[in-house]
């Protein structure tokens, strides 16, 4: 009996369905099941949530979310090894428990909420973790359909995602996770958690969407900050020229010097650039040939 429920231990559930991690699926399986329940905890209650969990695996973490009193999971999962330890847990917590064997790259759980706001708690395969993330932030219309992300990340990840100018590891992702949301880093699990061990220590982050972040096109938001970023140790002057407009005009609208760097820029900075830039090509675009 484990220590959340009476279900088996998940080493028992591992062997009993030949459910070895695979490498070529990203999997790094978690079997201390208090580290489940510290996670399923970070999200806040969950008595009246709908919550979305990704590779599920054996169901470490399906099983916390439910022990600790989600009221629905939906776990999607697309090794279809998982599906019987997954069917045992469905049957331990009738009603609560839905099983998509599918791949979480192309799944849309919005026709399952029917208009209900989730959470996604999960631990991420590793292949495919920081792609998902940036789906979700990406969502359209926001604020999304979401109402938190509770997500574990190798821990060179997690610094990404939560840093901010002048952290050594500001860049593409943290502006955009910080635009959209509040970030944390939570806590840290150690690699002798996981059944393989992986060879980094993972994070887990918790990823609150803002309401109102400041106004701009996400997709310039994005052309700034790929061009910014992408010759991350030269001066905007030079970065922003690939964008194929006067970069002084840029950071002046960001109200930074153009011989700055962009690690040094905030995300306002960044935003204030997206907002020009959309500008600058209306005006092209409208401007009558001569």
């Amino acid at each position: 009996m484990s220590g959340i429920d009476d279900l088996p231990p998940l080493r028992d559930v591992i062997k009993r369905f030949d459910l070895q991690a695979r490498k070529s699926l990203g999997q790094n399986f978690l079997l201390d099941l208090n580290l489940t329940a510290r996670i399923a905890r970070a999200a806040g209650p969950l008595e009246d949530c709908t919550v979305i969990e990704v590779g599920p695996g054996p169901g470490g973490l399906t099983r916390a979310l439910l022990a600790t009193g989600a009221k629905r999971v939906i776990a999607v999962e697309r090794d279809e090894r998982a599906l019987g330890p997954l069917k045992e847990i469905a049957a331990h917590y009738p009603g609560r428990l839905e099983i998509v064997i599918g791949d979480a790259q192309t799944f849309d759980p919005r026709p399952m909420l029917s208009g209900e706001r989730a959470k996604i708690v999960a631990n991420l395969p590793y292949n495919i973790g920081t792609q998902l993330l940036i789906d979700w932030l990406c969502t359209e219309p926001w604020p999304p359909w979401y109402d938190m992300l509770v997500l574990m990340f190798q821990r060179e990840v997690a610094e990404r995602i939560v840093a901010v100018e002048d952290d050594e590891a500001y860049g593409r992702l943290g502006v955009l996770s910080n635009w959209r949301a509040e970030t944390k880093i939570l806590f840290d699990i150690s690699p002798a958690a996981f059944t393989p061990p992986p060879k980094v220590t993972s994070s887990v982050v918790r990823l609150v969407p803002r309401a109102a972040p400041e106004a701009c096109e996400r997709r310039l938001l994005e052309q700034v900050a790929a061009a910014a970023f992408n010759q991350r140790r030269k001066m905007l002057r030079q970065s922003l020229k690939s964008l194929g407009v006067d970069p002084e005009r840029l950071a002046a609208a960001a109200d930074v010097d153009v011989t700055r760097r962009a690690e040094t820029v905030p995300v306002s900075g960044f935003v204030a650039m997206a907002r020009e830039l959309s500008e600058i090509r209306k005006t092209k675009s409208i401007t009558p040939a001569p």
